[in-house]
This record gives structure tokens, C-alpha cells and sequence, in this order.
């Protein structure tokens, strides 16, 4: 078959050159072999197996190429890595795997290709092409893994239930190919999932987030989403999300099932082309705090009131669990929580420019996320409502944009630094310069003066005076 590009046409060449040099076989595995299948022709995987020392190839190879590549070794696992052109090239040799109840780390033992096309986790990468001389460009496929391909399903090449137990992180893997490629995984191996899904808890937290991150920044993160609750290992991950799950109904009054909602926001966050990580986590949290606010008020109906602000509470204690980043990213989260509500309740013409340069100065750079965040919040299915929501947004940010240009309040730096206090006064860092620059702050931020220096000089003098201090 064809080998895809001339760069990678070349490199195979060069392996197959070098591993009849070794007397040993080599073949094309796992993620290229895949991808290139189904038509992306910019795979991030090039994976050499060698029936043999991976090692040994590696440096091979490296002599036919100019000029001479460093080589990463990796002995404890017997691999070996190196870049041609910019293109990463992993060698690895052939290896059989036996696991141990309590590890997903298994016991190595040299194997032939049918035992690491056996140790593969599903058939769609059990796939391998042949770089030997004998059948070189020979497709390989043991399982039936070109008509999954075709048929778009995950299906693993031996029992399930062993495949999943003896490495539960594949559960994960299942879950973010499907998502990532928009595969059925096949009834018996999501079943498999299901029963196996406690075995979760061996694999490190780091592993699973890293898997759960993917998903996150797939095209449609609510497929996986949705399989992670069905196959329960949503409930372990992260039970805060599972806890929005249902609908009640009292004296004929209903809310939304907050959790179907929350995939939707998710997804319509994922369309847009910068929509980054720390911004879906943001839409995946935004309403965890709905579920111990929640009351139903008899005139009123159902109430989540100030679920925004116990949702960012929340937020420190998730990023601790699930090990992620506790500085920017996590702030970054809170703070979307905390105020993905705030422009909602500034919508209308009685918000006053106070309000709204608030909302500037509490927002700064963040301000344009957030809005992406409201209107990605906005998942009525009646057409009339959703048009009009979206208007209140664009009117609000038509006065959010004229008070900017005129009042510069977004990223906002006080024209009154401690320095300028001190040398006024004369005085050394005290508490009174806090409360004089927190005085001017308010005063910018409420119109009763403009952002600019000599404004805020002549106020500082006066606040100045109040508190004692005399103009040297």
C-alpha cells in the first residue's frame, strides 16, 4: 500500500534499510497506521516496531541520517526516540505483557508481532504495515481492524473484560477515541466498562485527567461526557457533575435537567476556534453549585439562588483532587463561576455605568470570555427566546465598549501609584496609602471623577487630608 508522503516514504525506506542491516523485522504500528487510514495525513504518531531491540534500530537509522540525530533511550522500557525533519520517530522492540491485580504496570517479556498486536488496546491500533522486503507495504490486520475503521466502532482485540482490567486507563482511551474520532464503541467492550469501572482507582489521577482533558478539547466534548456518565466512571472522576443529573417536578412546575444543559454549554464553547481548555472547564463547572442550591419557592417555582458563588467556592477543592493546576487556570475557573451569572443582571436600561465599569474592572482581559461563556449558556429550544437573550447580550456589550473607550477601566492601572502617595505626604509605607488609592479606585469606578492623573492628584490630596496627612 501507499506510505503516504515523501518525507515519511523516506524514513521507511531508511528503516527498512537498517533493520535488514540488524537482521531484524520492523513494521509501521499504532497511531500512524490508523490515521493514516482514515485519511489524516498529519498523524503526531510514528511508531517503529522491531522484532528485536528497539535501541539497536534506532541507532541504525540514525546513520543513514544528516545531520547525525540525538537519540533519546528510555532502557527501563527499551525504547528509543529521535526526530528526522521535525518528525518524531519512536522505535520500540516487540514485547508480551502480563499484568498483576493491584497494577496497570506490567511485566515485560520479549514477544513476537502476534504478541504485541495482542497487548494492543483496540483493533483499530492493533493495525501494522510491514517495512521488510518479503511483503513490504503489506497491511497487516490480525483483528479486523480495517472494518472497524470503516465501520466506526472500538472494539478490543482479545476478551474485554481482561483488556480493561489489566489496564483500566484504556476505559479512558475508549471513551476519547470514540469522542475524538466519533466512534461507536462496540455493546460487549462498553459493557465491559461498565463492570470494570472500579478498577478506575489504580491508575493515577494525573493519567485519568490527562485522558478527561482530551476529551474536553475534542470537537464534541458531550460525547464523551455523556459515555462517562453512562459507563459510571463520570460518578467517580468527577461526582459533582453527575449530582445535576434529573428533573423534579412540584404542584406542575419543573426546571431543566442541569446536566444535559452543561454538555450542551460545553459543546457550544468547543465551536469556538479559541475556545481553550481552561474555558471548558469553566463551562463544565459553571452550574456545579446548582445541586445544594437548589429550593423550590411555592409562588415562584424552582430557585438556584447564588449557585455562581457556591460553584467557585467549590473550585479549589476539585483542582486539588483531580491534581490540576492550582495557580492562573484555577483563579481563571473560579472567577468564570463566580460571575457567569453578573451579566445577565446587568442587562437592561437601570444598570447604571457604575455597575458596568465594576464589571470591567473585576473582569479585565476575562471579560470577553466570560461573555463567550453566557452566550454559549443560552440553550432554550425556543428559537424567539434564544434571539432575544442574545440580543441583551450584544446591547450590553454595545455599553460595555462605549464606556471602555471613554473611561479605560479594562485592565485598569490607577493613575495614583503608592510612590506618588509617599512622596506627596512624605510618609513611608502605611495603611493610609491603601485606603487612599482604594478611595480613588471607587471614585473612578463610580464616575465622580475621570481616570486620569490630575483628577485623581487633587483627590488624593483631599482624601489625604481627611485622614491627617498635610501636602509637604
Amino acid at each position: 500500500m501507499n506510505l503516504s508522503s515523501a518525507l515519511h516514504k523516506k524514513i521507511f525506506r531508511i528503516v527498512s534499510l537498517s533493520s535488514q542491516k540488524i537482521k531484524q523485522d520492523s513494521y509501521v504500528v499504532g497511531g500512524y497506521v490508523r490515521d493514516f487510514l482514515i485519511g489524516k495525513m498529519k498523524s503526531e504518531d510514528l511508531d517503529i516496531l522491531t522484532i528485536g531491540e528497539g535501541i539497536k534500530l534506532a541507532k541504525e537509522v540514525s546513520k543513514y541520517i544528516y545531520p547525525y540525530p540525538k537519540i533519546k533511550i528510555f532502557k527501563r522500557f527499551g525504547t528509543a526516540m529521535l526526530k528526522y525533519d521535525n518528525q518524531k520517530i519512536e522505535f520500540v522492540g516487540s514485547r508480551k505483557e502480563s499484568y498483576h491485580l493491584s497494577s496497570r504496570k506490567p511485566f515485560i517479556e520479549l514477544g513476537s508481532l502476534q504478541d504485541d498486536q495482542n497487548r494492543r488496546d483496540f483493533t483499530i491500533n492493533a493495525l501494522a504495515i510491514s517495512l521488510n522486503p518479503d511483503n513490504y507495504g503489506e497491511l497487516i490486520d490480525p483483528f479486523g481492524g480495517l472494518s472497524d475503521l470503516k465501520k466506526k466502532i472500538l472494539r478490543t482485540p482479545l476478551d474485554s473484560d481482561i483488556t480493561y482490567s489489566d489496564d483500566p486507563l484504556r476505559m479512558m482511551r475508549a471513551i476519547r477515541f470514540a469522542t475524538q474520532l466519533q466512534f461507536t464503541i462496540e455493546e460487549y467492550s462498553f459493557k465491559s466498562i461498565q463492570k470494570n469501572k472500579n478498577r478506575i482507582n489504580i491508575v493515577s489521577i494525573e493519567r485519568i485527567i490527562e485522558e478527561f482533558n482530551k476529551i474536553l478539547l475534542s470537537k464534541k466534548p458531550s460525547i464523551g461526557l455523556f459515555l462517562l456518565y453512562k459507563s459510571g466512571l463520570l460518578s467517580i472522576i468527577l461526582p459533582e457533575l453527575t449530582l445535576l443529573k434529573g428533573i423534579e417536578e412540584k404542584n406542575g412546575c419543573k426546571h431543566k435537567d442541569n446536566f444535559y444543559h452543561t454538555l450542551q454549554v460545553v459543546d457550544n464553547v468547543s465551536k469556538e476556534k479559541d475556545g481553550f481548555l481552561w474555558l471548558r472547564w469553566a463551562a463544565l463547572l459553571h452550574d456545579i453549585g446548582k445541586s445544594s442550591t437548589k429550593k423550590f419557592l411555592p409562588k415562584i417555582g424552582w430557585s438556584f439562588h447564588s449557585h455562581e458563588f457556591v460553584g467557585s467556592k467549590m473550585v479549589p477543592n476539585i483542582f486539588q483532587r483531580l491534581k490540576l493546576p492550582k495557580g492562573d487556570p484555577m483563579k481563571y475557573v473560579k472567577k468564570m463561576i463566580q460571575y457567569s451569572y453578573k451579566p445577565i443582571a446587568l442587562i437592561g436600561n437601570r444598570t447604571s455605568d457604575t455597575a458596568i465599569r465594576r464589571l470591567l474592572f473585576d473582569l479585565g482581559k476575562d471579560l470577553e470570555d466570560l461573555i463567550k461563556l453566557c452566550l454559549a449558556d443560552i440553550t432554550t429550544n425556543n428559537i424567539e427566546k434564544r434571539k432575544q437573550y442574545k440580543k441583551n447580550i450584544y446591547l450590553l456589550m454595545e455599553r460595555v465598549k462605549k464606556l471602555e473607550e471613554r473611561d479605560r477601566i479594562q485592565n485598569w492601572k490607577s493613575p495614583i501609584s503608592g510612590n506618588d502617595i509617599m512622596k506627596a505626604f512624605r510618609i513611608n509605607p502605611c495603611k493610609k496609602i491603601g485606603v487612599i488609592k482604594n478611595f480613588i479606585k471607587d471614585s473612578i469606578l463610580e464616575g465622580k471623577i475621570s481616570n486620569e492623573f490630575h483628577s485623581a492628584y487633587l483627590l488624593m490630596l483631599k482624601k489625604g487630608e481627611e485622614l491627617g496627612l498635610k501636602k509637604k
